[in-house]
């Protein structure tokens, strides 16, 4: 029966962040044939905010009403819209309609807020269930997790997403000449299957996740514990003394510490997705697959090297920071000079960028994991302000970002064929 419970956990995990990590892997497929194009990212880091009303009105719900709120009901009904989200992507994501006298992938973005509010409600939900049953399977929980960051990137990689090469075209030449000019242009092959097939498979994780769910709500319950009890509060004891969460940091440094969490999670979540075509795809449609597939599996790898490999010391994890924004900020420089980043054209400057993105991701995501667990040890009150910051960092990036991207126009596009750069 363990082996099985195990399995069945590991599954459940697998729903949590599935979906929004499978629309990422695919979006280099996807910017060729939508009308935002390059500008698509923008368009989605933004939505991925917006769906935070969930596990806003989930934690309200808890605090202003403990109690009443069956986090069975509503993982259930999040992992159902999860399941008809995705099914409806398979036969609209590519459907537009005129909005403001021009295309836009409207059933698209409304079919992905579902999908973030799915995942973004998963995280104040999925775990107080798993904290029925033994604790022995909580760490079966997180490997899931991580996988629904990990085979999204390997089914992408299989698909071989936006692979393209140069051939020559014919174009009508001026007024002066009858005749025509040849010019190289890109010409995407088509991938190994369609955005549909990956839509399904992504459809079938969610239902494995629902059905592993269903299977372990019918198992022997340990104790039941909510969102609000995950770290409780200090509580008054026996003797009528408050017991205090024990902490050797001091003002200076938790501030230091929510601030990091704030530039973390506003670069990683806001700032450089919002440019990521930017900064790869002047090196070929293979660097922004390669790019954005690996870093869905460094993510994960990330959380899991947390596991095994913790440093509590915020000289390290300044450092690390520090180190993972310097990737961030090369990220963006080759983001602001597209279509002519350096390197551009060589194997070198492909190579560079995609382990630029790599390390991004990891050193990042290490930071993350390892803040949550520092500040976890202080109390309940101390993880509500870990969320603000959170949430605060990665909606100032967004916001930020989005104007400079869309209505500025900042960044420049390119064809990785046609373009002429300097040598």
């Amino acid at each position: 029966m363990a082996p099985l419970v195990h399995a069945l956990a590991c599954a459940f995990g697998l729903g949590a962040w599935v979906a929004v990590n499978g629309l990422w892997v695919e979006l280099p497929l996807m910017v060729n044939a939508l009308p935002e194009g390059w500008e698509l990212p923008s368009y989605l880091t933004v939505i991925i905010q917006l769906a935070n009303v969930g596990p806003l009105l989930v934690t309200l719900a808890h605090r202003l009403r403990p109690g009443c709120l069956r986090e069975a009901a509503v993982i259930c009904s999040v992992l159902l819209l999860g399941v008809v989200s995705c099914a409806l992507l398979i036969f609209f994501w590519d459907s537009t309609s005129v909005v403001g006298g021009a295309p836009h992938s409207t059933a698209f973005f409304v079919i992905t807020f579902f999908l973030a509010l799915v995942d973004c409600t998963s995280s104040v939900t999925f775990l107080p269930f798993m904290m029925q049953l033994p604790a022995r399977y909580i760490t079966s929980y997180f490997v899931g997790e991580g996988l629904s960051g990990f085979l999204p990137g390997v089914v992408a990689l299989a698909q071989g997403v936006g692979v393209a090469r140069c051939v020559n075209a014919s174009h009508a030449a001026g007024n002066e000449s009858s005749g025509e000019e040849w010019r190289l242009q890109t010409e995407y092959l088509p991938p190994n299957f369609s955005t549909e097939v990956f839509f399904v498979l992504l459809t079938v994780m969610m239902c494995i996740s629902s059905a592993a769910f269903v299977m372990l709500n019918r198992q022997p319950r340990t104790y039941e514990l909510s969102a609000q009890d995950l770290v409780p509060d200090a509580k008054p004891r026996d003797g009528g003394q408050k017991v205090e969460a024990v902490s050797d940091y001091s003002s200076y440094q938790l501030a230091v510490i929510y601030l990091l969490v704030m530039w973390v999670n506003g670069a990683t979540n806001g700032v450089l997705p919002s440019v990521q075509t930017y900064s790869c795809l002047p090196y070929g449609t293979r660097a922004y697959h390669l790019s954005a597939a690996l870093a869905s599996v460094a993510n994960p790898l990330a959380g899991t090297i947390a596991t095994f490999l913790q440093s509590r010391s915020l000289l390290v994890l300044g450092l690390l920071a520090v180190a993972g924004s310097g990737c961030g900020g090369y990220n963006m420089a080759m983001a602001a000079m597209s279509p002519c980043p350096l390197l551009q054209g060589t194997p070198a400057g492909e190579a560079v960028i995609v382990l630029s993105w790599l390390l991004f991701t990891g050193l990042m995501s290490y930071v993350k994991v390892m803040v949550g667990v520092i500040l976890r040890d202080r109390g309940h009150g101390a993880l509500l302000w870990c969320g603000a910051a959170v949430q605060a960092g990665s909606l100032v990036g967004s916001i930020t970002m989005f104007p400079l991207v869309n209505v500025f126009r900042l960044f420049e596009s390119a064809d990785m064929c046609s373009t002429q750069c300097p040598r």
